[in-house]
């Protein structure tokens, strides 16, 4: 896949993501928990996965899944669900720019780090584009954060 079709797909996937949260927020009010949200969008990737395992490598395809499943690998699944729930609720509580904001600020001052700590022996030098983007953005997430409607 080339650079052109990752950037469209990320746009896609960040415009989505905002479908995504205002949907699920509508979904939260009109039902008794948040749960009911997140199990609806959890079980709704959980049929479409398996659909197309099952498709692409059959019954293998499952036993493989089975076999790879260790106590570490469900990490990401519990990172994933703490992510929408951060997500639904910061839509509903504080908007959808300022919960983007923080999101992507946040997220990138962790790649940040930890690219830093993957790539040893980087010059400061190399360092100062990267922060002072960070810096940017992270004084960009806190502007729209502190504005009021």
């Amino acid at each position: 896949m080339n650079q052109s079709l990752s950037l469209l797909f990320l746009i896609c996937a960040g415009m989505g993501l905002v479908i995504q949260n205002t949907l699920m927020v509508r979904i939260t009010q009109t039902s008794s928990t948040i749960l009911i949200a997140m199990l609806l969008n959890s079980l709704v990737g959980i049929v479409l996965f398996i659909g197309i395992l099952l498709i692409k490598n059959g019954m293998a395809g499952v036993n493989e899944l089975v076999s790879t499943v260790k106590w570490w690998t469900l990490i990401p699944g519990l990172l994933g669900s703490f992510f929408v729930f951060a997500s639904i609720n910061g839509y509903q509580h504080v908007g959808a720019a300022t919960t983007i904001a923080v999101l992507v600020a946040s997220q990138l001052i962790g790649g940040l780090v930890f690219d830093m700590v993957r790539s040893h022996g980087v010059p400061w030098r190399a360092l100062v584009g990267p922060l002072c983007g960070a810096v940017l953005l992270v004084i960009g997430a806190w502007l729209v954060a502190r504005r009021q409607f």
